[in-house]
């Protein structure tokens, strides 16, 4: 189930944006991943594995489109807060275990959904014309290895 929902909603949104891709002068995919799918957290298991795939699966995609001038990305962002979400949830239901969560940013605050939709932005846009087959991190320093 978790991969039905975590990875192939991706490969399944790909295959039928394809056509159109192909015939974009500026085509991009970029797809979201997770940090929980870069390292090992509370999260790991079944969705951590799926969005450790996605990030495998796009890159082959960079690959394997780029003859077709389509570039394909992955934003992998760390939490992220926002009204309604899991984070808010958590908040309310486990205060002690939320502020461990923000505490292990070194930020001191969870990322807010504007601070990864630019980054989606940017890659979207004609100023990343070059950038294809990246895992762009976006966590702020959340995450402590190191991406070669």
């Amino acid at each position: 189930a978790s991969l039905n929902v975590d990875l192939l909603h991706t490969v399944r949104l790909v295959r039928s944006a394809l056509p159109h891709l192909e015939r974009s002068d500026a085509a991009a995919i970029i797809a979201i991943s997770s940090v929980s799918g870069r390292e090992c957290d509370l999260a790991s298991g079944p969705y951590g594995t799926a969005k450790t795939a996605i990030v495998g699966y796009i890159h082959g995609l960079a690959i394997q489109l780029a003859d077709k001038n389509i570039r394909a990305n992955t934003v992998t962002p760390g939490n992220t807060y926002f009204e309604g979400g899991v984070w808010q949830s958590i908040e309310t239901g486990d205060p002690a275990f939320f502020e461990i969560a923000v505490n292990l940013n070194p930020t001191g605050h969870m990322g807010t959904p504007e601070e990864i939709a630019a980054p989606v932005v940017f890659l979207a846009s004609p100023a990343a014309s070059r950038v294809s087959g990246t895992n762009l991190v976006v966590d702020g320093a959340l995450t402590r290895g190191v991406q070669l």
